[in-house]
């Protein structure tokens, strides 16, 4: 008895072990041997950019001459949310004779918190209460469905 009281309390506390550990995900770039950061201004073009790194993540919808390069490092519990743990962005500028112009490295306390408008649309037609909801299709005769290539036939078939 006290035997299989042991064991069910080591299966339970290693079964709830594996439901603590983390699960950590990478998103984005990787890089393999160059850093976005060891790229420098005024000596690399973007074609040895593009070379060294590979595509960027994205690239600026003002400015045609930025690329960012962005990573995420994030770790989830469970089925809890998942939380950012390392976030680096790295912005490369260049120049209009493609020489790189600027490197900058943005990390997770650079970001902004953006509030939304929360203005609403008010919408046509008029609201239903619950009893209008509930019963407003009774007695309410369904009519046949037309095909519309024939209209007069509701079968659709010719």
């Amino acid at each position: 008895m006290a035997r299989r009281v042991i064991l069910a309390s080591i299966a339970l506390s290693a079964l709830t072990t594996a439901c603590i550990t983390p699960i950590e995900d990478f998103h984005g770039y990787t890089s393999d041997d160059v850093q976005p950061a060891e790229i420098q201004p005024g000596i690399d073009t973007r074609a040895s950019v593009l070379a060294q790194l590979g595509s960027p993540s994205t690239e600026s919808i003002f400015d045609e001459n930025t690329w960012f390069y962005i990573s995420t490092q994030r770790e989830r519990i469970a089925y809890l949310t998942p939380k950012t743990k390392e976030r680096l962005i790295t912005a490369i500028r260049f120049t209009e004779e493609n020489v790189v112009d600027e490197v900058v490295e943005y990390d997770e306390t650079d970001g902004q918190i953006i509030s939304y408008a929360s203005r609403e649309t008010a919408t046509r037609g008029r609201e239903l209460n619950v009893w209008e909801q509930l019963f407003g299709n009774i007695g309410a005769v369904g009519l046949p469905r037309t095909d519309e290539s024939t209209p007069g036939n509701p079968t659709g078939r010719r």
